[in-house]
């Protein structure tokens, strides 16, 4: 019958706690992921319009529809990160509870081991007595049964002595298996990095493809959609081709808004297939002039 409900133990409460907070978070992670799909669809439309050289009235309506999206998926990740917070909580919660079950299980077989010798004890000083009296009650006296006797007696008196002792030291190793013991973090500290710095004369500039030039002799590239210092000798053939523009420039602002200020991490690969490389069409604007004189 289902009158008397049984408690749940701390353990099953967090379980239970637990299950529920993974399922609300796979909920909010697939809102998250549709958002984020949306999100992606604004941007490449935004950015489409900015490449192509819209209208600002077209960019500006673009920016507006894509900071929309941006701010709800903003939120559903900041409600996301809380689910993820509560869930560590949890799980941090539910394995203290299962180590102070586990000791407190332990802890239960000690002390019931104390009880059990309590209980023998008596049975134990009961058997060696009946022993005891067997030989002194005895109408003949015999030298080495009073030597038995004797030595059953004493060894009486030191199994109760060292069952008093024992069971204290069970019950006090009970309750220190019961309190658990506290471990201590260890944190590492990292060493900051130091970035070189080079004094050239260059002008910041907005790139709008993947750019690769020379300078003493070192190879240097610059992602797409990047704020670069690009060195000044090669700025025209580069604004020439529209490969950046400037920071003040209606698209770039919009590209800044979807990509940022920093393009894709890490520098692009040498073998990327859309790769410019400045001194290459520099070289051939020389050679051009050089053949029309």
């Amino acid at each position: 019958m289902a009158f008397f409900k049984r408690e749940l133990t701390q353990v099953e409460r967090f379980e239970s706690t637990l299950r529920d907070r993974r399922a609300a978070r796979q909920k909010q992670a697939d809102r998250v992921s549709l958002v984020e799909t949306i999100v992606g669809e604004k941007r490449a439309a935004a950015e489409r319009l900015a490449v192509a050289g819209a209208t600002d009235a077209k960019l500006g309506r673009a920016e507006t529809r894509l900071r929309a999206v941006e701010e709800r998926a903003k939120t559903l990740r900041a409600e996301l990160a809380e689910f993820d917070e509560q869930i560590a909580a949890t799980e941090r919660a539910l394995a203290d509870a299962k180590a102070q079950r586990d000791r407190d299980r332990l802890a239960d077989q000690i002390e019931a081991m104390a009880v059990a010798i309590e209980q023998a004890a008596p049975g134990f000083g009961a058997g060696a007595a009946a022993l005891v009296d067997a030989v002194t009650k005895s109408a003949t006296s015999v030298l080495e049964a009073t030597r038995f006797s004797t030595s059953v007696d004493a060894m009486r008196r030191e199994v109760l002595a060292a069952t008093d002792l024992i069971c204290w030291e069970l019950r006090s190793a009970a309750v220190r298996t019961r309190a658990g013991n506290a471990n201590t973090a260890i944190g590492v500290t990292a060493e900051p990095e130091q970035l070189p710095t080079r004094e050239i004369d260059r002008q910041l500039i907005y790139s709008l493809n993947t750019l690769l030039w020379r300078e003493g002799g070192e190879v240097r590239r610059a992602p797409a959609f990047a704020l670069v210092e690009l060195p000044k000798l090669l700025l025209p053939v580069a604004l020439r081709h529209h490969h950046v523009d400037y920071l003040n420039a209606r698209r770039v602002q919009t590209l800044i808004h979807i990509h940022g200020s920093e393009g894709s991490p890490g520098e692009p690969s040498p073998d990327d297939p859309q790769l410019v490389d400045l001194d290459a069409l520099a070289a051939g604007e020389e050679s051009v002039r050089a053949n029309v004189a």
